[in-house]
C-alpha cells in the first residue's frame, strides 16, 4: 500500500516519481471463483469465495483437463450414465434434462464445455503488447530483428512448480501472436532490467550477442509471482531488498503491468468485504438502473464482516455468533494471503477471536458481554462459510488414484481487462474457467498448495 501511494498518489516522494506508471496501460487477468450454496429449503445458487487479481493460475492446465474429460464422457457415456446421473441428482434434484439460458434463448449441450481461457488470456496480452508498442515503440524499432523486438516479461518464483501451467500461455502467445516471453525471477530483474528514468521504459539485457549486450525492451510484466511475503527473502529495505527495488522499478516504468499495483490491491479481502458492504457496489452504477444491477450482483455475495477499527453492529453481531453461540462452523476467518493453508475454521477459528479479544461483562449488550477487537484481527476478515454440495468423485494425484469418496467443488472464471491510464476500458471479456475439486472433509483450497485437484463442471 505505501508503493502505491508512493508511485501513483505522489506520497513521500513526489509526482515525478511515478508519472510513467499513472500513464501506463493496465491489464487484468482475473479470476473470480464461486461455490454453489443452499440456504434453507432453497435451490443452489451462486457465491462469491473470492476475486483473484494477481497469478490467476491453472488456465493452461485446466482447459486440458477439460478437454481429456470432455473426450472420456462422450467414450465412456454408457459406463458413465449412472455415475454422472447421481452427481447430477446432488445439484438439481428431478430437474430437467436441458439447460435453458433464457437470457440468450439458447438451451445450452450437455456435457463438459470447452474453456476458451487458452486463446482468450493470450489474446488479452496480445492486445496490451500491441498497444504499447503503438504508443512508445517506433517503427524502425519495430521492424527490427526479432532478437530484439520488445517482450512480455514473465515474473516467476525461483525454482517455480507450476511451470507447465505458465509455459502454456508463454507457447500460446508466440504460437498465436508471434509475441515472445522471458521469464525470470524478481531477483533477475533487480540485476538484468534497466529503467530509463526519462522514457520511462523498461529495458532487459539477454546478452547473447559478441559483446553481451543484446537488449530488448519490456512491453508487458506479467506477475505469476510477488503477492507473498517469500518472495522478497531479503526484505523490504528500499536500499538492500533486492526483490523489493525490483518490483519498486517494474511498477514505475512505462510497460504495461498485469496487474498493476492498483490492481492487485483490489484483489485484497479486504476490498471484497468493503464491496459487500451496503451502498458500496451502488456507487459503481451511477446510471438509472443501476440499483437493480447492483442488486443482481449482491446476489452472489456471501457474508463478509471486518475485523478491523471500523467494524460496524453487523460486523461484531458476526463476531459474538462465533464467540458465544456455537457458530464457528458457519464462519472462516480469512487473511490478507494468496493461496491455500492460511484460514482459520471451527474450534482454530474460535480460539483465534478469543485469544485476540478483550471480553467484558456488560449488562446493556444483547449477549450480556462486550467484546473489544485486537488490532492484530484487522489483518483478517469474518467470512460466511459456504456449503456446496456434495458429489462422488475420483481423485488423482502424481498419476496415482488418492482416493474415491465425497467431494465439493469451486469453479473459477477467467475473466481479462485492458484500461488506458486514464481509465478508458479498452478490452473485457470473460475468458474461460476451471474447477478444483477436494474431499468435501478438507477445509483449505488450493491445488499448487495439495488441497484439491483440478476438475471440469459437466452441464446437466
Amino acid at each position: 500500500l505505501d508503493l502505491y501511494e508512493e508511485i501513483y498518489l505522489g506520497e513521500n516522494k513526489g509526482m515525478e516519481w511515478g508519472k510513467h506508471a499513472r500513464n501506463a496501460d493496465r491489464l487484468g487477468i482475473l479470476r473470480s471463483d464461486y461455490m454453489l450454496h443452499q440456504e434453507g429449503g432453497e435451490s443452489y445458487s451462486l457465491k462469491q469465495v473470492e476475486l483473484n487479481t494477481i497469478a490467476s493460475s491453472f488456465a493452461g492446465l485446466a482447459s486440458t483437463v477439460a478437454r481429456l474429460h470432455g473426450f472420456l464422457t462422450k467414450r465412456m457415456e454408457g459406463e458413465l450414465t449412472q455415475f454422472l446421473g447421481e452427481n447430477e441428482r446432488a445439484v438439481m434434484g428431478d430437474g430437467t434434462d436441458t439447460i435453458d439460458d433464457s437470457s440468450s434463448g439458447e438451451v445450452l449441450e450437455r456435457g463438459v464445455p470447452e474453456s476458451p481461457a487458452m486463446k482468450r488470456l493470450p489474446a488479452a496480452m496480445a492486445v496490451a503488447y500491441s498497444r504499447y508498442c503503438q504508443r512508445v515503440v517506433t517503427d524502425s524499432e519495430e521492424s527490427s530483428s526479432s532478437a530484439t523486438q520488445p517482450i512480455v516479461l514473465f515474473v516467476v518464483q525461483p525454482n517455480e512448480t507450476n511451470t507447465v501451467d505458465q509455459r502454456l500461455l508463454e507457447f500460446a502467445l508466440w504460437d498465436n501472436h508471434k509475441i515472445p516471453v522471458v521469464r525470470m525471477s524478481l531477483a533477475e530483474i533487480h540485476d538484468r532490467v534497466t529503467l530509463d528514468e526519462t522514457t520511462g521504459r523498461l529495458t532487459f539485457n539477454g546478452g547473447g550477442s559478441d559483446d553481451g549486450s543484446v537488449k530488448q525492451e519490456v512491453a508487458v510484466v506479467y506477475f505469476r509471482a510477488g503477492y507473498a511475503p517469500t518472495d522478497y527473502p531479503s526484505g523490504y529495505d528500499a536500499k538492500e531488498g533486492v526483490e523489493w527495488l525490483a518490483r519498486e522499478r517494474l511498477e514505475r516504468g512505462s510497460a504495461t503491468k498485469c496487474p498493476n499495483l492498483g490492481y492487485h490491491l483490489a484483489g485484497t479481502k479486504k476490498v471484497q468485504q468493503e464491496l459487500a458492504r451496503m451502498g458500496v457496489v451502488e456507487h459503481f452504477f451511477p446510471e438509472a438502473n443501476g440499483d437493480e444491477a447492483a442488486a443482481r450482483i449482491r446476489t452472489a455475495f456471501a457474508g463478509l464482516y471486518s475485523l478491523g477499527a471500523d467494524a460496524n453492529e453487523q460486523d461484531m453481531k458476526a463476531v459474538k455468533e462465533v464467540l458465544f453461540r456455537e457458530g464457528d462452523g458457519r464462519y472462516v476467518l480469512k487473511p490478507q494471503r494468496e493461496g491455500g493453508g492460511y484460514n482459520f475454521y471451527g474450534k482454530e477459528l474460535s480460539d483465534k477471536l478469543k485469544a485476540n479479544c478483550t471480553i467484558t461483562e456488560d449488562e446493556g449488550q444483547e449477549s450480556g458481554k462486550k467484546v473489544e477487537l485486537s488490532p492484530t484481527l484487522s489483518e483478517f476478515i469474518l467470512m460466511e462459510r459456504l456449503f456446496p454440495p456434495q458429489q462422488r468423485a475420483i481423485l488423482l494425484r502424481n498419476g496415482q488414484v488418492e482416493g474415491t469418496g465425497m467431494t465439493i467443488s469451486e469453479l473459477g472464471c477467467f475473466g481479462t481487462i485492458v484500461a488506458s491510464g486514464e481509465g478508458e476500458v479498452v478490452h473485457n471479456e470473460y475468458a474461460g474457467f476451471l474447477l478444483r475439486t477436494k474431499f468435501s472433509g478438507v477445509d483449505e483450497g488450493g491445488v499448487a498448495s495439495g488441497f484439491a485437484t483440478l476438475s471440469s463442471p459437466h452441464l446437466c
